[in-house]
């Protein structure tokens, strides 16, 4: 008597993350947690303008958070590979998502259509922008491996070291423009995605994304425009 197989079914987990609509909602979800983060870096960042003590306080204090239940920045490391885990997870559904696009779309037209929009170009194109900022990011103002002034527990003084320097101020610039526009666009998209907009509530959803990307662009900008004018130093 022959034993009858039995073929073990995909995880609703791995089923999920197999379909589109899955991968959107990953998309969505890690888009939200960033722009949380992105919110409370900004806030962070602002400091700069009440002195070296505020700033330097400021960042001293994360990586006591926590204490004495947490040992000292372990907060901080794991708000950090959280983030890490996010970005990671954000852009692998970017890429993928982006491949069956480019997959799905028809041919032997002789004139193509074409299915990306605008916002989705740009959307792409920035969020590559963006993850060679992060890189440049790390190095720069957390490794310390390519600021001019390298100075640990000093945050404030390497901020303005960097953004002294015309690249250093120029690649932060251009990255905050892509971020300005990726925020208006991902908000939309993900609201749709999480199923939060409504025939009623898309002019507010629309005019909140606005209004975040213009005051995190404001808000981001604001530092390194201060340092190369001098009104920080």
């Amino acid at each position: 008597m022959a034993l009858a197989t039995r073929t073990a079914s995909p995880s609703a987990l791995r089923t999920l993350w197999g379909s589109t609509v899955g991968k959107k909602a990953v998309m969505a979800t890690t888009g939200v947690l960033m722009l949380l983060y992105l919110v409370a870096h900004m806030l962070g960042n602002l400091k700069v303008f009440f002195g070296p003590d505020d700033l330097n306080g400021y960042a001293a204090w994360l990586r006591t958070l926590g204490q004495p239940v947490l040992h000292h920045e372990w907060f901080l490391w794991t708000a950090r590979s959280v983030l890490l885990a996010a970005v990671v997870l954000h852009g692998v559904c970017a890429y993928q998502l982006s491949r069956r696009d480019i997959a799905a779309r028809p041919t032997g037209y002789a004139h193509k259509r074409h299915r990306a929009s605008y916002a989705t170009r740009t959307m792409r194109w920035g969020g590559v922008i963006l993850g060679l900022f992060i890189v440049w990011h790390i190095l720069d103002l957390t490794t310390l491996t390519v600021n001019p002034r390298a100075q640990q527990g000093h945050p404030y003084e390497n901020l303005v070291a960097s953004f002294s320097t015309w690249y250093g101020g120029g690649v932060y610039i251009v990255a905050m423009l892509a971020l300005c526009l990726h925020v208006h666009h991902g908000f939309w998209s993900a609201a749709q995605t999480l199923g939060a907009n409504s025939a009623r509530r898309d002019r507010a959803l629309k005019i909140t994304a606005t209004v975040l990307a213009a005051a995190l662009t404001i808000g981001f900008l604001s530092v390194p425009v201060a340092v190369m004018t001098g009104l920080v130093r």
